[in-house]
């Protein structure tokens, strides 16, 4: 087997995440973006010892597995979803094994709870991060989601099935508003340009919507070619104030956006200036267009307030599955002391307050705390404490002493070091919430050397037609 060799062969298991096996000649080939028993083609990029990886090339034949026909225009092409073909059930069943799999390879002696489906399979995410760009060199301005295994080509996803139809419409007006108007997209390599992101929630249970419009300052007609590069200073003095072109163009975007007829209500459209060479969603600065920067959203009884920027779970109903499992595995919490470890925007902390002591949450995102703390005001919550530091550093100087950690750490895991300072703290009870389950199974096995003991693991799908799947599993002092 040589690099740049085609072969033909059939995907015996997918591994997660994404990962597609393939025997050719005694040798598994790792083939991504692949389902279990489709024959496919694919080209040899890299070899490793034992183990090969591949670039998919074709499907030659569909598995049988796929019974249904993709949901959007653009599935395939689009880098979003993988399993549109794939009836839910099935989604659940692999998404399963994986899991199973994993945590089967580091515990013995568990109760493994299968996996717990999202309440709804299709438009169920409550936020979307589009990109402006085009779907080939010097194409039409096109506004979506990355084209899978491209870092320009931008596909126009105006019939996405994860979100409900408000994204859509909103996607559409958008585009086409800014399409009419000749207004350019910010290019990654030359970094030139005005458009660079739309991002858009919608509160589920609340049906308010918040649109930000992401730009640089380079609005079309106020900045020439020239000053573009070398004169960031320059640049970074006119966001300070729009022109009277510039506002009109917002102005304009903005009517456009109130006049459609969409099921949930427009509470907010904001403008961020981004100047930042790297292709990801900041604020510079953040002006409101109409009404305000923000919306509520209700979990489990519980009100929310979610900023531009604020994270939060994508799946409000799937939130509210995944918690509930939470509560479940945390137990009995009366007069108990509680540390939310990665406690993000405070969601768990406020939810497991009401019965407890007092929850103490750590998250280093300075944004988030100030969010949990504004919320856990919202909601009337005196025993809630969150402090802003990095989970390895802020332990060591906490006076209280906790009976119970709750861990929903980002996808790389727990930090090896602060994983010794949790599991010297000696409590009862430990609950791991997981985004990326080989994450938890490497954070596991130092768990049960440390003394604690697996007792259940449930997977909980917040992501449907993606590769994607949260895991949530309990852990006794032994």
């Amino acid at each position: 087997m040589k690099k740049g060799q085609i072969y033909e062969g059939r995907v015996v298991r997918v591994d997660f995440p994404n990962k597609g096996i393939v025997d050719i000649d005694d040798r598994k080939v790792i083939v991504k973006n692949t389902i279990p028993g489709q024959k496919i083609q694919f080209a040899v990029n890299k070899i490793k010892k034992g183990r090969a990886e591949g670039r998919l090339k074709e499907v030659l034949e569909k598995s049988q597995l796929e019974t249904r026909d993709a949901a959007c225009s653009v599935f395939g092409d689009c880098g979003g979803c993988n399993y549109h073909t794939l009836s839910y059930e099935q989604q659940l069943e692999l998404k399963k094994e994986q899991v199973k799999g994993l945590i089967d390879g580091v515990c013995e002696d568990y109760v493994f709870e299968g996996i717990i489906g999202s309440p709804i399979e299709w438009g169920y995410r409550n936020k979307m991060e589009f990109s402006f760009g085009d779907e080939y060199k010097d194409g039409p301005l096109s506004l979506g989601l990355h084209k899978r295994g491209s870092f320009h080509d931008i596909l126009t996803t105006d019939d996405c099935a994860i979100v409900d139809d408000d994204y859509n419409k909103i996607l559409s007006c958008v585009l086409n508003y800014f399409r009419s108007r000749g207004i350019s997209y910010y290019h990654k390599l030359t970094h030139k340009g005005y458009l660079r992101h739309l991002v858009v929630r919608k509160a589920v249970k609340t049906g308010e919507i918040l649109i930000n419009l992401v730009t640089s300052s380079q609005f079309s007609n106020e900045v020439s070619d020239e000053l573009v590069l070398g004169c960031e200073d320059e640049i970074a003095g006119r966001k300070e104030i729009k022109t009277e072109d510039e506002k009109e163009v917002l102005d304009g975007m903005t009517k456009s956006l109130l006049d459609l007829n969409l099921k949930g209500s427009i509470t907010g459209i904001v403008h961020s200036y981004n100047d930042s060479k790297a292709d990801v969603v900041l604020s510079e600065r953040t002006d409101i267009l109409y009404g305000r920067d923000y919306i509520y959203e209700e979990l489990l009884g519980l009100r929310f307030k979610i900023s531009a920027f604020s994270f939060f779970q994508t799946n409000s109903l799937g939130a509210e599955v995944l918690y509930t499992k939470a509560r479940e595995y945390v137990g009995n919490t009366k007069d108990k002391n509680i540390f939310d470890l990665y406690s993000g925007t405070g969601t768990i902390a406020q939810l497991l307050a009401p019965v407890a002591n007092k929850v103490t949450g750590v998250e280093i995102v300075e944004e988030a705390v100030e969010a949990a703390k504004e919320n856990g005001a919202l909601n009337g919550l005196s025993n809630c404490e969150f402090i802003a530091g990095d989970v390895l550093k802020v332990i060591d100087e906490l006076n209280d002493k906790p009976d119970i950690i709750v861990l929903d750490p980002p996808r790389e895991g727990v930090h090896p070091k602060a994983l010794g300072k949790i599991i010297d703290f000696g409590v009862e009870r430990i609950v791991y919430i997981s985004c990326k389950p080989t994450s938890l199974v490497r954070d596991l096995e130092v768990l049960q050397e440390g003394g604690y003991k697996v007792e259940k693991v449930c997977a909980v799908d917040m992501f449907p037609q993606t590769v994607h799947v949260e895991t949530i599993c309990l852990m006794s002092r032994k």
